[in-house]
């Protein structure tokens, strides 16, 4: 028997009927098109199915989705409209954190970003100026195969340090 649930998904209100074994992953893919929710591992190892629950980064694979109910869900696609995104640059669609992950070349296949770009958010609202080694074990829920990861940590340090000199 599904249930019905009402949530906001990156500022929008939105509405569905689930099933009590339906992960967040599924209905945010397939009822919704959020195919940025990305499915990995199905274990909650990867990280690629990362999403924001009331500004806490959860892996969306294990997040049954009935938990959704009246809460708040933001994709990587909602990163520009939180209310603490900072301006970007003119004209972007983009969080200024994402911008940073362009200039310094941290995405190569792009299958991570998503959840990278996540985390790291939830980190630099908690910690505006971690050090490496924070990143490090804040992203270690996070596997990319394609750039070691210096890349990556090298984006979000130039974003916290372009955000403390502003």
């Amino acid at each position: 028997m599904k249930t019905r649930i009402t949530f906001t998904l990156n500022g929008a209100e939105c509405e569905a009927w689930v099933f009590p074994y339906e992960t967040a992953l599924d209905v945010l893919r397939e009822e919704f098109g959020a195919g940025e929710v990305r499915y990995g591992c199905g274990e909650g190892v990867c990280g690629t199915c990362t999403v924001q629950l009331d500004g806490e980064v959860v892996n969306g694979c294990l997040l049954l989705a009935v938990r959704l109910d009246g809460r708040d869900v933001r994709t990587v696609r909602g990163l520009r409209s939180l209310p603490s995104a900072p301006a970007g640059e003119p004209g972007s669609e983009l969080h200024p954190l994402q911008e940073s992950f362009l200039r310094n070349g941290a995405a190569q296949c792009g299958f991570c970003t998503p959840g990278m770009l996540l985390a790291a958010e939830e980190l630099l609202r908690e910690e505006p100026r971690p050090d490496r080694d924070t990143i490090r074990g804040r992203l270690a829920g996070n596997l990319c195969r394609c750039t070691g990861y210096t890349k990556i940590l090298d984006a979000i340090e130039a974003y916290a340090g372009e955000r403390a000199e502003s």
